[in-house]
Formats: C-alpha cells, sequence, structure tokens
C-alpha cells in the first residue's frame, strides 16, 4: 500500500487518527518488507497482528501465512479494513482490545499449530503487550514488533548498559531478542516524534539453561526489588523486601558476587544463582 495510496484511503473515510490509540500507520514498504522478512511466514502459519491500521501490513501477512487474524481496539478502522482486506479470505478481523482479547481461544479457533505474532505497537501499550503475550506463555512460536526505539533498546540491553532493566530480563528469561531494523519518523503517517524500531523475539520453549534451576516467582520478585532503587546496592535493596543483609552478603560472597553489586551490573545467570541460594534457605522470610 503506497503513501498516497493510504492517504486516499483515510481521506475517503474521514478518518481522524486518535492520539490516545497512538496511531501511525506504516507507509515505507522497504521496512514492511523487513517486518514480513522477520516473520519468516509460510502457509503453515497463523499469525496475530495487533493493531492492523488500514491494513498495509495485514494485505502483506496475508499474502504469505495460512491465515492472519487481526485484532483492532478501534471501531472507526474496521470499515476500512473491511474495504482494504476484502480480497483476502483467510483474514479475520476482531474489534477488540488486544489485552482483553482471549488469545488462547483465537489459537484454538484457528485449528493450527504454528502461531505468530506481528505488529506495529502503539508506544503507550508496547511494554503491556509484550509481557502479557509471552508470561502467559501463549503457544506462539516468534513476536516480531515495531516499538519505540528505546523500549528496542531495554528489550535487548545487558548488564552495565543505561538501558539495562527489569524489562530486559524478563524479555531474555521468555524468548531470544533480535533487532531487525532501525526505523525513522519519516516512515510514519502522522510522523512520530521519536524513531522505531522493529524487533523479533524468539519465544522459550523453557526458561534459558542458566535460568532453569531458580523458582520463576522468586527469580523475577528479586530481580524487580534490585531495579526498584537503581542507586542502592542489591544487599540494601533487598534488605527492603525482608532479607536480612548479612545473610544475603554471605550468599553473594559465595556465588562469588561482591557484597556493593548492584542489579544493573548482574546478568540472569547471578539473579539464577542468587535465586535458587535465596530459595535454599528457608529461614529467610520473603514474601
Amino acid at each position: 500500500m503506497t503513501p498516497e495510496k493510504t492517504r486516499q484511503i483515510v481521506n475517503k473515510y474521514s478518518f481522524r487518527v486518535k492520539k490516545g490509540y497512538g496511531q501511525h500507520f506504516l507507509i515505507d514498504e522497504h521496512v514492511k518488507a523487513k517486518i514480513i522478512n522477520a516473520c519468516e511466514l509460510t502457509k503453515d502459519d497463523f499469525v496475530i497482528e495487533i493493531g492492523p491500521g488500514i491494513g498495509s501490513l495485514t494485505e502483506a501477512l496475508a499474502g504469505r501465512a495460512g491465515k492472519v487474524c487481526a485484532i483492532e481496539i478501534d471501531g472507526g478502522l474496521i470499515p476500512i479494513l473491511a474495504e482494504t482486506l476484502a480480497d483476502y479470505e483467510n483474514v479475520e478481523i476482531i474489534n477488540n482490545d488486544a489485552l482483553k482479547t482471549d488469545i488462547n481461544e483465537i489459537i484454538k479457533k484457528s485449528g493450527m499449530k504454528s502461531v505468530k505474532v506481528a505488529a506495529n505497537l502503539p508506544y503507550n501499550i508496547a511494554t503491556a503487550v509484550i509481557t502479557e503475550l509471552l508470561g502467559k506463555r501463549y503457544p506462539i512460536e516468534t513476536i516480531t514488533v515495531m516499538v519505540q526505539k528505546e523500549v528496542a533498546e531495554r528489550l535487548m540491553a545487558g548488564p552495565g548498559t543505561k538501558n539495562y532493566s527489569s524489562l530486559s530480563l524478563f524479555i531474555q528469561y521468555y524468548s531470544e531478542p533480535f533487532l531487525v531494523a532501525n526505523v525513522p519518523v519519516n516512515s510514519f503517517v502522522p510522523r512520530p516524534n521519536v524513531d522505531s524500531a522493529v524487533v523479533r523475539l524468539n519465544v522459550r520453549k523453557k526458561p534459558p539453561e542458566c535460568a532453569m534451576a531458580a523458582n520463576g516467582e522468586l527469580l523475577f520478585k528479586i530481580i524487580r526489588a534490585a531495579f526498584a532503587h537503581r542507586r542502592k546496592t542489591l544487599v540494601n535493596c533487598l534488605a527492603d523486601e525482608n532479607i536480612e543483609k548479612d545473610e544475603l552478603e554471605r550468599i553473594l560472597c559465595g556465588i562469588g558476587l561482591s557484597k556493593q553489586i548492584r542489579g544493573e551490573a548482574m546478568s540472569l545467570e547471578d539473579f539464577a544463582r542468587l535465586a535458587v541460594e535465596i530459595g535454599k534457605r528457608e529461614e529467610i522470610n520473603y514474601n
């Protein structure tokens, strides 16, 4: 779908972009091609697209995949999608909030085993959608998403970098993230205020080897506490969570970490080893 056709469709339906939905329609064909290629689609794939907009990416997905389910929250876009996707019998359009949609039911209804997600996500819900898809362990193979560049950097950040956070660890626990492309503001209508990036997440069927021995719930309680106050040492962060400092210092020394270490300097493996040792000590009251 060319930029001119995009504008014609928007004008035909007198559609006005709703800032609350973070609507920016992709018009760059090269970027669209990179997204499609990153999805690695075949006719055996069922694709869930979140936020199809006017259907530009949806058309390309439908041409490659076996079936596509496009979930769009804005009712004003439904008649536009009905027109732009009229030639594709393998597309279902659902007018609903993706965060309130029964994804498992959609997958079950598709009758297909290979499930992938593609999305040009509004910046204001990008993190919520990604963590929902991963955290609920839906039977999804890959998630290829357009997000704000800063969010993409956080998803892939490693220890010691400014963008490293609890989100980075969550993403890397549930998936393997890869940068597909950086996307400038002129790739959209209307133009956003910041650059974007396309990221592909290869969803893990089980936690990475380094974290297999850790209790997942305890692991993420520790991670969230560690990043709640970035300037504090890990010992002080976890002391706020009812773990005795002396005991925690002994644990850190036992696994080869400094008593002065901060969460931002710890890898997923470091956090996992810490969680295992804390989990062994039943006398520690960690709620």
